[in-house]
């Protein structure tokens, strides 16, 4: 019992992300880019213990601006949609006007179903994340800008 007290006493803040492994080592999240990382990230913070409320994690312009300081809607929209092919999340609840937000749940724990949802309880697709695979022609690693030439002062060799 004195472990755990020591534990959380070890650490800062009450609350924390648990991130299993098999997510991280998959193909679908090793290749994500800066954005599709912190806006996933964004939306795991959400869960409650246990993740009792995924299904209803939130990815609005007033939260993620106000509370997570995105300036951009279109690269939210365009994150979302990548984490979605990758089956990262999971659309549960279709936002539309005037103020009805859309739901994302995480494909790595069990949905908590809502009576308010778009889906059925058995409609995650749980796991999925892990038979993504990239384009043939795409190359795993995102390109880098690095090149042969060195930076800085121009050298002259003279023989």
């Amino acid at each position: 019992m004195a472990h755990a007290r020591n534990s959380r006493q070890n650490r800062d803040g009450s609350r924390f992300l648990a991130l299993p492994h098999v997510v991280m080592e998959s193909e679908a999240f090793k290749t994500l880019t800066g954005h599709q990382l912190k806006l996933l990230i964004d939306l795991a913070m959400q869960l409650k213990v246990g993740g009792a409320n995924n299904g209803r994690l939130s990815a609005s312009w007033r939260y993620l601006s106000e509370e997570r300081c995105w300036t951009s809607k279109n690269t939210i929209r365009r994150s979302l949609t990548v984490l979605e092919d990758r089956k990262l999340i999971f659309c549960t609840r279709k936002g539309r006007m005037p103020n009805v937000a859309a739901w994302y749940a995480v494909t790595w724990l069990p949905l908590h179903h809502d009576l308010q949802m778009d889906v059925g309880p058995q409609s995650l697709p749980r796991g999925e994340y892990a038979w993504w695979v990239p384009n043939k022609n795409a190359s795993l690693c995102p390109k880098t800008v690095l090149t042969d030439r060195p930076i800085g002062p121009k050298t002259v060799l003279t023989t």
